[in-house]
């Protein structure tokens, strides 16, 4: 028996309610229907006007309701009342994911149109990874930013508006100007496996070009699998490096293709408002398919409660039952 923020254990203790009345009733039955020796009042009053015990006024009606009051909360208590309260989803089976985000100067070049306005990829890619993350209710989602240097700009945690807005506030430039993807493939690849979660999924958003760092994308890429981890790519501009005129930054997507090939994932290349909203669904349901969440429920007992004041009520009437001298 469930009632939206309360339960009973044992509900059908319940039906122990009414067992005194039927006590009582019985027990009359069996009185009027008995037959025996009658002694008769004189007699009787003779032999109890010695040792009568006074009643307390209001005792009686008081004792009474004391009594009753007693057994309801023993049975109340037998019962088990609780209280329930659905906890935040939580993955059945685990899943981490930490978003590896470029934040090198050629992310600076203003090649998208997002909404019909010109942007820059550094916005694209704040755009679609605020898309993602806000829709991992129920996971543990961790940031890594990279450019020269890579750092963990926020931990694993299930709070994906406060990793939402980490994300908002990141400058670019913080941590250079150049891309070491390797880097940045490499830090959130060992914060996953530091971690116990059955799903471990790496999302890479950069423009591809690697040209710093002494750690080799591909190597990184390798070892994912076999560490069981998953790596998406994401590839943010418009100009790739096979149409580079020499204007403006190129996009090496070849290369983000290649790392997700190895890495067991997919690749997504996002040039447009749809590309954007096409990678973000995409990914949402690749990844969605990895784990089901369940929703966790707490309960607090209450039966202690109830039993401490059933005592409490024995109490009382045991002090109204007391000779009054």
């Amino acid at each position: 028996m469930s009632l939206e923020g309360f339960d009973l254990a044992a509900p059908l203790a319940l039906a122990l309610l009414p067992l005194p009345l039927i006590a009582l009733f019985w027990r009359r039955d069996r009185a009027a229907t008995a037959g025996g020796l009658t002694i008769p009042r004189a007699i009787a009053e003779r032999l109890t006007s010695g040792g009568r015990v006074a009643a307390r006024p209001g005792g009686s009606r008081l004792g009474a309701l004391l009594a009753w009051a007693a057994w309801i909360l023993v049975v109340v208590a037998l019962a088990g009342p609780r209280t329930v309260a659905a906890n935040p989803a939580q993955p059945a089976s685990g899943r981490d994911i930490i978003f590896a985000l470029d934040l090198s100067g050629s992310m600076a070049a203003e090649d998208f149109v997002l909404d019909g306005h010109a942007a820059s990829r550094i916005d694209a890619l704040k755009r679609v990874g605020a898309a993602l993350i806000k829709r991992r209710t129920g996971d543990r989602v961790g940031l890594v930013i990279f450019a020269e240097r890579a750092y963990a700009a926020a931990p694993l945690s299930f709070d994906v508006d406060a990793v939402s807005r980490t994300l908002a506030e990141i400058p670019l430039g913080l941590v250079g100007h150049s891309t070491a993807i390797g880097e940045g493939l490499g830090l959130a690849l060992k914060r996953l496996t530091e971690s116990k979660a059955p799903s471990r999924i790496i999302v890479l958003l950069s423009d591809g070009a690697n040209d710093a760092g002494t750690t080799d994308p591909m190597g990184v890429a390798e070892l994912a699998p076999g560490l069981g981890v998953k790596i998406y790519t994401i590839g943010l501009g418009v100009v790739d490096t096979q149409t580079f005129n020499g204007l403006g930054d190129p996009v090496d997507f070849l290369a983000l293709q290649r790392l997700a090939e190895i890495g067991g994932g997919e690749a997504f290349r996002v040039r447009t408002t749809e590309d954007l909203a096409y990678a973000s669904a995409a990914i949402e349901r690749l990844v969605a398919g990895e784990a089901e969440a369940s929703v966790s429920v707490q309960r607090r007992e209450l039966w202690p409660y109830a039993a401490g004041l059933s005592f409490l009520a024995c109490a009382g009437l045991g002090f109204l039952r007391r000779p009054q001298l």
